[in-house]
């Protein structure tokens, strides 16, 4: 089968949850079809991305795209309607070159991963199409309403009904719908969500599995810190969470890991503080902690940072938000809080309790093993696309 792929970025370097996703799906379905890979690019073009992709695509075409260019998508988005979210990523050139590559290649089916591409597949009605919802944006804005600003509550608010209408009209344009979780897919506000089909993540255990390193931090968050729903997480881990902690052990270190650390993030940083930013082996800073701790207040979707740290083997504590989505038993394969004061009490727990914390780092790698494999999961999305 020719699978064309549309993506609104490169998936490479695995910096964020959307090219992860892409990335290892992309490498499983080239197993078995052939792939023309379309992807916008509004920054600096990784060095080794062509090369990883070329592994697994038989055509790709990346479309750069300036400020500019981004700030005419956003004005003309603000009056046609469309969400800043889907306006951001659709333009002329970006269009024209993927209907060249429908007339070219022919492809049998089309993929679109988020809202973000759904309008450059809407002019084929003949060729079957799935969209991956992926998460919800729409309720990612509503969460986001009540953190940001005043200044930003009325774009936001007009952005969270332009996505919950999106949402909703997009879902007819598509033979097939796809979601990362159940918690995602009951958010959907159409009358014919139960239509659409949850294919989760996987974690690549061959990659992330324990490695002996030398202890050097308690507890590690990990995340693109240019992310708001991440930077949220981590300013009240240091703000409201670590207090309470260093009240009873005060020697306790946090180390801050992921790409980008935006500049809330850096003003978080202190002796028991650590910032790493980007690191080329995120594995080390896993293997280097006891403990990783998501207090996820807004994220949507699944959290790849607890796939993957539940099959290093490291015991996680989470909010109940991000459990939904993973679905791990509290308690035995994870622990969840929802305040300031559980967060504390768990993560005192563990690091005092050597014993829950070994049996919740094995009963989660277990979790993982079992249910998060990516052969299977794009296994699932196949099976749409062969439908007719």
């Amino acid at each position: 089968m020719k699978i064309l792929i549309l993506l609104s970025r490169v998936p490479y370097p695995l910096d964020k949850g959307d090219k992860l996703r892409a990335f290892n799906q992309i490498k499983q379905l080239s197993k078995k079809h052939q792939l023309i890979l379309f992807a916008l690019n509004d920054k600096k073009l990784d060095d080794k991305a062509l090369d990883e992709l070329k592994k697994y695509c038989s055509a790709i075409s990346i479309i750069k795209f300036s400020k500019f260019t981004i700030f005419l998508n956003l004005i003309r988005a603000l009056f046609n309607g469309k969400p800043l979210q889907v306006g951001y990523f659709y333009f002329n050139k970006a269009k024209k070159k993927v209907n060249m590559l429908v007339a070219k290649h022919q492809p049998d089916h089309i993929y679109c991963q988020l809202i973000r591409t759904a309008e450059y597949a809407k002019p084929f009605p003949n060729i079957p199409k799935t969209l991956d919802y992926m998460d919800v944006f729409s309720k990612g804005m509503e969460r986001r309403k009540s953190m940001e600003p005043f200044y930003w509550k009325p774009i936001l608010w007009l952005e969270h009904r332009r996505l919950l209408r999106y949402e909703r009209t997009i879902f007819s344009f598509f033979n097939n719908k796809t979601i990362i979780s159940e918690q995602d897919k009951n958010l959907i506000q159409h009358p014919k969500k139960q239509e659409i089909k949850v294919v989760r993540n996987g974690v690549d255990t061959s990659y992330f599995k324990a490695i002996p390193f030398e202890k050097e931090f308690e507890l590690l968050f990990n995340g693109n810190m240019n992310y708001p729903p991440n930077i949220e997480s981590v300013e009240y881990l240091v703000t409201k969470i670590m207090p309470l902690v260093w009240k009873k052990l005060p020697r306790v270190r946090l180390l801050i890991s992921g790409a980008s650390p935006s500049k809330k993030v850096l003003a978080l940083e202190s002796k028991r503080v650590i910032i790493s930013g980007w690191v080329d082996d995120i594995r080390e800073n896993f293997a280097k902690s006891k403990i990783l701790v998501a207090p996820m207040l807004t994220s949507i979707g699944l959290q790849n940072k607890l796939l993957e740290a539940m099959a290093m083997q490291l015991p996680c504590i989470t909010s109940t938000l991000a459990n939904n989505a993973l679905g791990a038993k509290q308690n035995e394969q994870i622990m969840v809080a929802d305040s300031p004061e559980q967060f504390a009490q768990n993560i005192i727990e563990l690091l005092k309790d050597e014993a829950k914390a070994k049996k919740i780092a094995a009963n989660g790698y277990k979790f993982v093993i079992n249910n998060f494999n990516w052969q299977s999961a794009t296994s699932e999305l196949e099976q749409l696309f062969r439908k007719k």
